[in-house]
């Protein structure tokens, strides 16, 4: 009777082990399944992020170009030296030596990071035809100013007829603009628009703004010597 209690008890003890043991295997396997599911999750989401940065390179470079700046604005005229003059007390630009592979009249001035190129042009017919009239709606080049008085009170005392206007987004950001014309009737704008933010209203590509690379390599040693 003893014995058989004592071997009833060593099959209990025995069913126990078993189940325990059996019992962190199976937690075991959870554990490592959960595990596999995480590597699965975390794999595809990997896929995902690198499939859709492909996607946003493949369309940068469909709508982007190689470019850095603008380099110059190209301007016919009547008379170069008048020209010249104009956009050099004007609006502060200055003269910069020409390739003299150029067989043609002209003269290439620069400042601001662009160049103007001005062209002697024989053909009065390509020329504005109208050089006094103003219109802001119409073709012209604009250059950012820091003191917006101080360029209307040159105007004024240089005798260049102009027009003055301003402009309030919806934000309530204002904009003051000058526009007037060159000795052949381009028109020239000179406002304060880096106060409106860049906003692309499109999805592809991206804004480049240019940094120093675009600035061509300044001769200073030329201007001391000419200096001395």
């Amino acid at each position: 009777m003893h014995t058989c209690m004592l071997t009833h008890l060593l099959y209990i003890y025995i069913y126990k082990i078993a189940t325990h043991f059996t019992s962190i295997t199976l937690t075991n396997v959870t554990i490592m399944q959960n595990q596999q599911e995480e590597e699965k999750i975390k794999r595809y989401n990997n896929n995902n992020k690198h499939d859709e940065k492909a996607e946003d390179e493949g369309h940068d470079k469909e709508t982007a170009a190689p470019l850095l700046a603008l380099n110059h604005v190209s301007r016919l005229c009547r008379n170069v030296k008048e020209s010249i003059e104009f956009y050099t007390k004007v609006l502060g630009f200055v003269p910069i030596e020409r390739p003299q592979v150029l067989d043609f009249e002209g003269a290439w001035l620069f400042n601001y990071g662009v160049g103007i190129h001005l062209v002697q042009s024989n053909h009065e017919d390509r020329l504005p035809s109208d050089p006094q009239h103003l219109d802001p709606q119409d073709n012209h080049i604009s250059f950012q100013c820091e003191d917006m008085e101080e360029m209307e009170r040159k105007l004024k005392e240089m005798n260049i007829k102009y027009k003055k206007g301003t402009l309030e987004t919806e934000e309530g950001i204002a904009i003051d603009q000058l526009f007037f014309k060159d000795p052949d009737g381009f028109m020239v704008e000179i406002c304060n628009c880096e106060n409106l933010k860049l906003v692309p209203t499109d999805s592809l590509g991206k804004i480049k703004l240019p940094m120093d690379r675009h600035t061509p390599p300044v001769d200073t040693n030329r201007n001391n010597d000419a200096a001395n």
